[in-house]
């Protein structure tokens, strides 16, 4: 082989090999680009990770886990519709009320309420606890303050309070009782719908939807209605006693701005939550005891029990007396 063709030889081999060293390297610097984007994504995935902690962990951790070395005012929350599967629940207002007043330091408890009402089974329950704890601790008042509003049921457990302060514009009152449904019963003729309802007990199918409504069973379900209504008015009247001032509209179920609400005798004042524990209970350190979710529940109800509650809603169905 003469050197020309050597020479072929070796450009061809360095061609050959300066192709695979670029071909290698770019392999490397992808791999290494590819780990970078890889840990870049681990790390916002981490970052996003402890900003939901940092955002979750102060509403999973009460206030009143870190005890107060002097003596406070227990805040307890009652905010949003008073349901068993709600935050306003009587498992929870009725726990954090126990912590609050088995505190040694508790000078008095503060139950701040922001509801439309709900369960009225619910929001007796966290009535007769209050008036439980009260004729056991006497020494701690309790006072209701409202802040948006408290109607129906949210009221019902303000009445329990020793003392009522609300804001100028809130929205008290309703004290009245519910319960809706609805009848389908003309469209289905139109639609040519025959329902077909089959029952053991001749008013096993009371208000069903698709039914018409006998006049037998409207009766008893107005005299039920009636019954709970008179137990509301008779739990404003023993809370409010002689404050009340005599106006039949009282207990219609009309609601009225904080400030009137005192005309009324509904509540005893205006004042916040700072104006009561500074200058009432004489403690203005504030501990809050208001029992939260976990982290968990709260994902589960928001993506299920939400999405439930919003059909139910848009429905109309409501077929267990409410106070709202």
């Amino acid at each position: 082989m003469d050197n020309l063709e050597q020479e072929k030889v070796k450009r061809k081999d360095g061609w050959e090999r300066d192709l695979l060293e670029k071909l290698a390297s770019s392999s490397i610097i992808e791999q290494r680009r590819a780990r970078r984007w890889g840990i870049f994504f681990k790390l916002l995935t981490f970052a996003y990770l402890v900003t939901l902690l940092v955002l979750w962990i102060p509403d999973m951790i009460p206030d009143a886990a870190i005890k107060a070395t002097k003596e406070h005012t227990a805040i307890i929350e009652i905010k949003g519709v008073i349901a068993d599967d709600s935050e306003a629940s009587a498992d929870n207002v009725i726990t954090a009320l126990r912590a609050a007043y088995e505190d040694k330091k508790t000078k008095g408890v503060i139950l701040r309420i922001n509801s439309p009402g709900g369960s009225a089974v619910q929001a007796g329950y966290i009535n007769d606890e209050i008036q439980r704890l009260k004729a056991k601790h006497k020494d701690i008042p309790v006072y209701a303050v409202v802040t948006d509003m408290a109607a129906s049921g949210g009221y019902y457990i303000a009445v329990a309070a020793d003392e009522i302060y609300v804001d100028k514009a809130s929205i008290v009152g309703s004290i009245g009782v519910l319960m809706s449904t609805f009848g389908f019963e003309k469209g289905m003729e139109k639609l040519g719908v025959e329902r077909r309802l089959l029952t053991a007990g001749d008013h096993k199918g009371i208000l069903d939807p698709f039914s018409p409504l006998k006049e037998e069973e409207k009766q008893h379900v107005q005299t039920m209605l009636d019954q709970v209504h008179q137990q509301f008015i008779n739990e404003v009247k023993e809370g409010r006693g002689d404050r009340l001032k005599p106006n039949e509209k009282i207990f219609s179920g009309l609601f009225w701005s904080g400030e009137e609400s005192i005309n009324l005798g509904l509540a005893d004042g205006l004042g916040s939550s700072s104006y009561v524990a500074r200058e009432l209970i004489k403690a203005e350190t504030l501990v809050d005891y208001t029992q939260s979710e976990d982290i968990f529940e709260r994902f589960a109800k928001r993506i299920g029990a939400g999405a439930a509650a919003f059909v139910s809603s848009r429905v109309g169905l409501e077929v267990a007396p409410s106070l709202r």
